[in-house]
């Protein structure tokens, strides 16, 4: 009896500490803000903001938010890439059009990050308010 509570109270301590092993699950949700291509643009020319290009390699090269950091959202390790960010940091995070982007909001948040802005309609909504792009 005592070989079976010693296992029972060595189990309960495994279970929980394996509840505490990833604390990236308990992290507050991040608060994210979406704007557009002009208020993107606003935020950049004040420096309020980390730009993350999460398009491809290729993408990037034919045009991209000067200053901004290429994460390939396409790349197996992307999500590390990712966990490598400080937390603390503000993110604008875009892709071309804003599908691959608003798909990392959740790897984002379960991450732990503070404030994530995501541009709507990405890249293309960038251009189309009028703001620069820098080619490689």
């Amino acid at each position: 009896m005592k070989i079976f509570a010693a296992l029972l109270a060595g189990l309960l301590i495994i279970g929980l500490n394996i509840g505490r092993a990833d604390d990236t699950t308990n992290a507050a949700p991040a608060k994210v803000t979406h704007v557009d291509g002009k208020e993107a643009g606003k935020l950049v020319a004040k420096g309020d903001v980390t730009v993350i290009d999460i398009r491809t390699p290729s993408e990037f090269a034919g045009g991209h938010i000067a200053g901004a950091t290429n994460i390939n959202f396409r790349a197996n390790n992307f999500s590390e890439q990712i966990e490598k960010l400080d937390r603390d940091k503000t993110y604008l995070v875009h892709c071309a059009v804003g599908g691959r982007s608003t798909s990392s909001l959740p790897k984002f948040e379960k991450f732990g990050f503070k404030h994530i802005i995501h541009l709507d309609g990405g890249i293309k909504a960038w251009e189309a308010a009028g703001n620069p792009v820098e080619k490689k």
